[in-house]
């Protein structure tokens, strides 16, 4: 096996989103990782890393793509003003749901660490795409759930519990660049860093903290796609 080839393509695998969602083209990640070593240039396959390449570009020493900057343009060349990441050492996309019924989660048994598949409904023109995700915590009297949305390789491989329909309340998470200032109260277009149609979605700003390095810490809720 040849070592220093094993160990490039894990750091590039560390890179990418992690979803195993197959849009590029390949089953998982890793074999992404694998493909783009050798072919740096059809990086731009992945879909979830609008833009955002310069450690992979470096990496792979990748000039064709280096000059790439953030277009803040969705996946149908719409408009938006920051990014949304994931805190670290979460999996996913930190989102609040309500399930269209409540009385699941009792009855399902819905509990801290299940994996769990969902669409959710309710927001203008609604996601087709059916989310899949960990359960990071769980308000059995009221039905809330909170849980990081994940790709669909865990439910395939694992197993799921399916809830159904749902209303996504409110996502939180960090923001890291951005194309305007952040205001508390104010509404903005933003990309959820793993969605996986790149769509931009809308919601209002309810909570700021500010980090040690300059990021925002954020929730969002009155969420619509559009």
């Amino acid at each position: 096996m040849n070592t220093e080839v094993t160990t490039k393509t894990n750091e590039i695998a560390e890179q990418l989103p992690q979803l195993d969602c197959g849009a590029c083209g390949y089953k998982t990640c890793g074999l992404f990782a694998e493909f783009v070593e050798h072919n740096p240039n059809e990086l731009k396959r992945c879909i979830h890393l609008n833009g955002k390449t310069e450690k992979l570009q470096n990496m792979m020493a990748c000039k064709s793509c280096a000059t790439e900057k953030m277009a803040w343009k969705d996946n149908l060349q719409r408009d938006f003003d920051f990014i949304l990441d994931c805190f670290e050492n979460e999996p996913g996309p930190r989102e609040t749901m309500l399930p269209y019924n409540p009385t699941l989660v009792k009855e399902l048994g819905v509990k801290k660490g299940d994996i769990m598949i969902g669409r959710p409904m309710g927001m203008s023109c609604g996601c087709p795409i059916t989310h899949c995700g960990v359960v990071t915590d769980v308000d059995a009297r009221n039905g809330v759930i909170n849980w990081c949305v994940t790709g669909p390789l865990k439910p395939r491989t694992e197993g799921f519990v399916d809830i159904g329909y749902y209303v996504a309340q409110g996502y939180e998470g960090i923001i890291k660049e951005s194309k305007v200032p952040i205001q508390l109260g104010m509404r903005y277009w933003f990309l959820p860093r793993r969605c996986m149609l790149q769509w931009r979605h809308s919601g209002l700003v309810n909570a700021i903290t500010k980090m040690k390095d300059g990021s925002l810490k954020i929730r969002i809720e009155g969420l619509f796609i559009g």
